[in-house]
């Protein structure tokens, strides 16, 4: 069962460019947010509404599988937000990094500061993730 938001429909932003779902992870604490279009200044909204709606979580995965592209402005609030989840202890990991997204992350360095995944699947099946807070180590 995949859900969003408090109206249980997938969100979207500016002409549809990004679809934020939350789907249900099967974890106590853990939640999969699955983005699907373009990260930007634009469309960002939908993705900080939903980290804001599960700011309780222990561990939010962001799988990435069907970002096509990220700016600034989508990196500034992952990386915003895996420091509010570090500074209360929980954590961010990242899934199916495509390689132009990745290339992102690889040059401005945040790639170093996040688990990565090869997939959602890989992420939820990593047992120690769920009480590994220490995600400094990067893959």
């Amino acid at each position: 069962m995949e859900t969003v938001g408090r109206t249980e429909e997938a969100r979207t932003s500016r002409a549809d460019r990004l679809l934020v779902v939350n789907r249900h992870s099967g974890r106590p604490g853990t939640v999969v947010l699955a983005l699907d279009g373009e990260l930007e200044h634009d469309t960002v909204a939908p993705l900080r509404d939903a980290l804001e709606e599960n700011a309780a979580a222990v561990r939010v995965v962001v799988d990435c599988a069907g970002l096509r592209f990220c700016d600034s402005t989508g990196l500034n609030v992952l990386l915003r937000t895996r420091l509010r989840m570090l500074a209360r202890g929980g954590h961010v990991d990242l899934a199916g990094l495509r390689p132009p997204v990745r290339r992102i992350f690889e040059i401005t360095g945040a790639l170093q500061v996040f688990q990565v995944y090869e997939d959602a699947d890989a992420a939820l099946a990593d047992a120690d993730a769920d009480t590994d807070t220490d995600t400094d180590t990067g893959d």
